[in-house]
């Protein structure tokens, strides 16, 4: 889940799950905020997890490292028909060129 906060406004929502009230988290002296625990919850993020920050204009994104894998897979797959692995494809492809290699090898 990818959960968005306005800056302006404080306002934490996500793509799916409005989180219903503003939710307001001061920066302390060393420039560290707390995300609530209902905010965590939903995000599934626990202490030391990677966390990705993205400036968008005035708008802080926080991105769980395992949201935005997955993010990246769903738009790989838009690219790429259902009914082709790309595995098999190198796969073939690591094959062929040790075929070639041998060969050359070989003489």
């Amino acid at each position: 889940m990818t959960y968005i906060v306005d800056m302006s406004s404080s306002t934490a929502l996500n793509e799916t799950v409005t989180i219903e009230r503003n939710v307001r988290s001061k920066l302390n002296d060393n420039g560290r905020i707390v995300i609530p625990a209902e905010i965590r919850s939903k995000m599934g993020i626990k202490p030391g997890d990677t966390l990705f920050l993205t400036l968008d204009g005035d708008v802080l994104k926080v991105e769980s490292q395992m949201a935005r894998i997955r993010r990246i897979q769903e738009s790989m797959r838009t690219l790429i028909p259902g009914d082709r692995l790309l595995s098999d494809e190198l796969i073939a492809d690591r094959r062929e060129e040790a075929r070639r290699e041998m060969e050359e090898w070989l003489g």
